[in-house]
């Protein structure tokens, strides 16, 4: 691996935090979506969920 000094121009077009960004945006759609779907399940009127592990949860 060569390391290499840039120059101010190549500086000034070098930009950081899209890798933050993404995962930030990511976290929030995950959470909102994980937040619909219990919604949706916790409203129904009839529902059960198994959760690994023998958990199995069910109501009427």
């Amino acid at each position: 691996m060569n390391y290499e000094i840039m120059s101010q121009k190549e500086m000034q077009n070098h930009y950081v935090g899209e890798g933050v960004t993404l995962t930030a945006v990511m976290a929030v759609l995950t959470v909102a979506i994980m937040a619909v779907v219990i919604y949706r399940l916790f409203r129904s009127g009839k529902g059960g969920v198994s959760v690994p592990g023998g958990w199995k949860f069910s109501w009427a």
